[in-house]
């Protein structure tokens, strides 16, 4: 007969909890009761906020001005008969963020299809209203999935490939919208003062960012230079730039650019409202990568030295990765910010996409309609705003941000 196992010798199943939609309530907004307090107060002022608001949008609001205007608040004035061009722009992106999502993200696949679909079916849905949009519409979230798909199943086979294609996406989609020459076609030249609405806000962020960046990274580091020149340089350029109001500098890239150029040579508008957006940017962006510069150990200087590394080679294979890592929130904040602050484009006479809801509620038959226009470009900004600060967040996790 064996002996009975000591109650020290059992071996006893780890603690499992099981929750409900109850218990998920009771745990996070009842645990206690002044959680309990705060959550009845929340609820009531939401429904005192709410009830009114989806009471007018629903029965008293006149959503006509958005629909019939949607074309103009999406492309602005962009021709008609060259509008695939932008959906070809917009199955490219859906393409490249598909297999990106398969590739590098784990985890949360139905939200990360929602994400990729969803803001390019609300900003393009509707233009025109016609069947082509309606297939183009119903087209993106096939290519985002299919794209998706390959990206899992490939898996890092691919990375550099899709690497390579979010480089090169900028360039094709601008050489695509604003074609070649007045003679090519099918990629005739589109003059840029058609450009407008929500189109025009994408490019303008588009480019800034991507500019503005690698500046802000080269001003970072002549800030922390050893050479007295590029140092001063560095500073003076930052702190001036920075003292100054963003509509200041977009001012002065309209009027007094063209006065340091040659009178036989003009700039395009878009141009230069985006070199100022540029030079805006950068100077904000410089000072958040010097703060991540800050923080890195002069321990990681010393031990590059040991292992014979450069000066180049420190910086941009150990200090730099580190650094940017490290402000990675702080960087998107300011490129969130950057695709709100396009909107003051529209007071140097720039159409974008407040621009064009601002000449929409000036037409006689839309007097009065300004809350419905003035909330369908709210509801534009939030979207994109939050999809960059959720990719952020993902972003963070998959590098560790925080961690230890």
């Amino acid at each position: 007969m064996q002996a009975e196992a000591s109650p020290s010798s059992k071996i006893l199943p780890p603690p499992v909890e099981r929750y409900t939609v109850l218990g998920w309530i009771y745990k996070n907004l009842f645990s206690t009761w002044y959680n309990g307090l705060l959550t009845l107060l929340a609820l009531g002022l939401i429904y005192a906020i709410a009830r009114p608001v989806l009471t007018w949008a629903f029965t008293q609001a006149r959503w006509d001005v958005v629909t019939v205007n949607m074309r103009l608040l999406m492309v602005g004035q962009y021709p008609r008969s060259e509008l695939w061009r932008v959906w070809l722009c917009l199955h490219i992106l859906a393409a490249i963020g598909g297999l990106s999502w398969g590739i590098w993200i784990r985890g949360r696949r139905l939200l990360g299809l929602i994400l990729l679909a969803a803001p390019l079916g609300l900003a393009f849905g509707a233009i025109q209203g016609g069947s082509p949009a309606r297939i183009h519409l119903s087209a993106l979230p096939v290519v985002a999935l299919v794209a998706f798909v390959l990206g899992r199943l490939a898996g890092r086979r691919i990375q550099r490939t899709v690497i390579t294609l979010w480089l090169v996406y900028l360039p094709l989609g601008m050489l695509i919208i604003a074609g070649l020459t007045e003679e090519s076609d099918p990629l005739r030249a589109v003059a840029s003062n058609v450009w407008g609405g929500l189109l025009l806000t994408l490019l303008l962020t588009a480019v800034g960012i991507l500019v503005s960046f690698p500046m802000g990274v080269l001003l970072a580091l002549g800030r922390r230079s050893e050479l007295l020149i590029i140092r001063w340089v560095s500073i003076g350029y930052i702190e001036i730039v920075r003292g100054v109001p963003l509509v200041t500098i977009l001012f002065m890239a309209q009027i007094m650019l063209p006065l340091f150029l040659p009178a036989d040579i003009t700039i395009d508008r878009v141009i230069r409202a985006m070199v100022g957006i540029i030079l805006f940017t950068a100077a904000y962006q410089a000072e958040n990568i010097r703060g991540g510069l800050q923080v890195i150990p002069t321990g990681q200087y010393d031990a590059a030295k040991a292992l014979g590394l450069s000066g180049l080679q420190t910086t941009v294979l150990i200090i730099l990765p580190q650094a940017l890592r490290n402000v990675i929130p702080v960087l998107v904040g300011q490129f969130i910010a950057l695709y709100k602050d396009t909107s003051l484009v529209a007071i140097v006479g720039l159409l974008d996409l407040l621009g064009i809801a601002k000449s929409i509620v000036s037409q006689p038959q839309f007097i009065g309609l300004q809350r419905e226009a003035y909330l369908f470009v709210t509801l534009i900004y939030w979207v994109f705003s939050y999809v960059m600060a959720y990719l952020s967040q993902r972003l963070e996790v998959a590098l560790g941000v925080g961690e230890r």
